[in-house]
């Protein structure tokens, strides 16, 4: 790995959720800093701060998960798709969920800011894939090994 991604935001109401799936990412050492909201308007009110003031790195990958309580995942990627063109700039967003449901797998794909649909546990494995699919360069060339 040769860059860091500058912020990763976990969107779940499940705290053992979110516990797992940030240590995995704290041990895979992608991200400088991982933001956890509980739920999706928490999430969207994080998201409208920080890409309006500026003031923070905006974050690069977004897990969301389906259900929760205030906001679930279908309510904020339907209020994701208002925000402005450059505010989802450059934001690969994950559906992160339990679900195994075609019908949900199937409503996904309806939403063409959303990336990937993973079923939980997000693994060091599934999470180095995405960084690399997504992220090239951050990187090393093939071939070489990060550490």
């Amino acid at each position: 790995m040769i860059k860091k991604l500058k912020r990763i935001l976990l969107i779940d109401d499940s705290s053992a959720d979110n516990f797992i799936h940030q240590r995995y990412i704290e041990k895979a050492n992608v991200t400088e800093s991982i933001v956890i909201k509980q739920n999706g308007e928490e999430a969207l009110e994080y998201l409208k701060t920080v890409l309006t003031d500026n003031q923070f790195p905006q974050p690069e990958l977004i897990f969301l998960d389906i259900n929760m309580p205030v906001m679930d995942g279908w309510e904020f990627l339907e209020k994701y798709q208002e925000l402005m063109a450059e505010q989802k700039a450059r934001i690969i967003l994950t559906m992160l969920t339990t679900s195994t449901a075609s019908r949900d797998r199937e409503r996904a794909r309806q939403y063409p800011h959303l990336t990937e649909f993973i079923e939980k546990p997000l693994t060091d494995k599934i999470l180095l894939a995405i960084v690399r699919q997504y992220f090239p360069d951050h990187f090393e060339q093939e071939g070489q090994e990060e550490e």
